[in-house]
């Protein structure tokens, strides 16, 4: 398990640089190149949304003549628990403008009510005590603020049919599942599609594919698989999936 920093801290820390940053008279764009550092790295740990490491400490000091401070007092962990092998998608997933996910068998977490999650949570490998299942459900739910904003990031979602017929936790959760993703495609939150089973293989049947863009970072993708959870970094520019998602979602779609 990894542990998520605590948002307030984050917040706290955002505020303190922009202050000194103003202070000395740099804009973002100005403090980014002094500090090697991206001007969307600098916006982020300002806005609270992304904790900066050590290394980034150490320039914001030497650069603001911070003594130390912005190294010391690096913000706090607060115990949220997420998988190991989804830390750095999760720091990704809350500065992207567009996020486009394909889910083969469950319900992508973002759009996952509480009754669902909690099933989903309960019966994975390797087994979870009840206090670290309760934990990642509390971050699972907490994921899915990102739909509070209206217009970012743009979210369009491909689910497999099987997604939707696969009866998680019973009946009533299944049935509070499928109305709350409707709710949500109604209200022009997210752009929802259905790949039936009728196409047969595809190219994207191996497991499931977010991909990510951002404002300046270049484009990512993040898959998950039975044997392979491949952690956020490469480059969508570079990589095939885009094509991949483009071929299933173009012939042969039911779109609500």
């Amino acid at each position: 398990m990894a542990i998520e920093d605590n948002p307030r801290s984050r917040e706290q820390y955002g505020q303190e640089l922009k202050r000194r940053r103003e202070a000395a008279g740099l804009t973002q764009e100005e403090l980014s190149q002094r500090a090697v550092m991206s001007r969307t790295h600098i916006a982020h740990i300002e806005g609270g949304r992304r904790r900066p490491d050590v290394e980034d400490a150490r320039r914001l000091d030497q650069v603001l003549g911070g003594d130390g401070f912005f190294e010391n007092f690096l913000p706090t962990l607060d115990g949220r628990e997420v998988a190991e092998h989804f830390k750095g998608a999760l720091e990704f997933e809350d500065q992207a403008t567009v996020i486009k996910e394909y889910a083969p068998s469950l319900v992508p977490g973002i759009l996952q009510t509480q009754p669902y999650a909690y099933e989903v949570l309960s019966c994975g490998y390797p087994r979870k005590s009840d206090e670290e299942r309760d934990k990642l459900l509390v971050t699972r739910l907490e994921r899915a603020r990102i739909l509070d904003d209206f217009h970012a990031p743009e979210v369009w979602a491909l689910l497999d049919e099987a997604v939707l017929r696969r009866v998680v936790g019973g009946p009533t959760v299944m049935c509070e599942q499928l109305c709350h993703i409707a709710q949500l495609a109604e209200s022009r939150r997210i752009r929802l599609h259905v790949l039936p089973c009728s196409v047969g293989a595809h190219p994207l049947q191996a497991g499931f594919l977010s991909l990510m863009w951002f404002e300046e970072l270049p484009p990512i993708a993040y898959s998950e698989g039975v044997k392979q959870r491949a952690a956020p970094g490469t480059s969508v520019r570079s990589a095939r999936v885009p094509g991949d998602l483009r071929s299933c979602s173009g012939r042969r779609l039911v779109a609500p």
